[in-house]
């Protein structure tokens, strides 16, 4: 049923949008982006082992999808870290619209490694995402974003770009997608681990009891429910659609940082939000 898909591809956008309502509590619990992710993922590979176990996957992977299964997982992982660095330095919400121009990332990386055209569509909806972005970064009465916030959300959406390429040209085909979500999950669960014991960040646990079931709900929505309302949707209504559905991912963030957090919104801003979903979303849809 189409209408069955369309929800399912609602509810996968959204789940993930709901990111900074589990992270900012965390945060101003006074936990740092590590031992937030070392949480989530960690919670995550047990999520996703009994999904497998339920839907009786198997965990046996081929040696020669080791290393490429690994890469995946640290360009992952560091997408997740530079994001949710980013919640430091900017507005959770305007974060996650930033990060919603990874599609056109995709389209340029495409353009150069995999030889398809760049078309005037394209070069017209980067202009009006940049334009956007500009809008978001200067709000007009003097203050601007944070650069450092800024960059951070860039390279996140730029790693996770580059996550979408590779894993479309790699022969991963004999692994379902559960299977190859564990192995990206664990792997990239070594870069928070790493840095924790390498002293580039210390761990840091929730204070009461409340938080820990955050973490949970950190790993469950936005990880585990995503991932099977995503499969689901794509089955029933195509990438397409469901990737322009996808947009409701940063707006879901933004109500989240108003009625929660107190995130104001300026006119500028919203103008800027507008141009940025516009733009992602024709790109998405411009083969359609």
């Amino acid at each position: 049923m189409k209408i069955k898909g369309y929800l399912l591809g609602v509810a996968a956008a959204v789940s993930y949008g709901l990111n900074p309502a589990f992270t900012l509590p965390l945060y101003a619990d006074g936990m740092n982006p590590d031992s937030v992710l070392v949480l989530r993922y960690g919670f995550a590979i047990v999520i996703v082992a009994c999904m497998m176990l339920g839907f009786k996957r198997s965990f046996r992977i081929p040696r020669q999808s080791v290393l490429p299964l690994f890469c995946l997982g640290i360009l992952m992982a560091l997408s997740s870290l530079l994001l949710f660095c980013s919640y430091n330095h900017m507005a959770a919400g305007i974060a996650s619209t930033i990060l919603f121009v990874y599609p056109i990332f995709v389209a340029l990386l495409m353009t150069l490694f995999r030889g398809e055209k760049l078309t005037l569509s394209t070069i017209i909806c980067l202009t009006v995402a940049t334009t956007g972005i500009l809008m978001l970064y200067n709000t007009g009465n003097g203050e601007t974003l944070s650069l450092v916030g800024t960059l951070l959300v860039v390279a996140s959406a730029v790693s996770y770009a580059i996550y979408l390429v590779w894993i479309g040209t790699r022969k991963l085909l004999p692994l379902s997608t559960l299977t190859l979500t564990f192995y990206v999950i664990c792997f990239g669960s070594t870069l928070f681990v790493g840095r924790l014991i390498g002293g580039s960040s210390t761990l840091t646990l929730p204070s009461t009891w409340y938080l820990w079931l955050d973490t949970f709900a950190l790993a469950l929505f936005p990880t585990a429910v995503s991932l099977l309302c995503t499969k689901a949707a794509i089955a029933s209504i195509g990438s397409t659609p469901t990737a322009i559905l996808g947009a409701l991912e940063p707006v879901t963030a933004l109500i989240v940082g108003m009625i929660f957090f107190n995130e104001g919104m300026t006119l500028r801003e919203a103008i800027g939000i507008v141009l940025v979903l516009a733009a992602v979303s024709l790109v998405v849809s411009r083969k359609k």
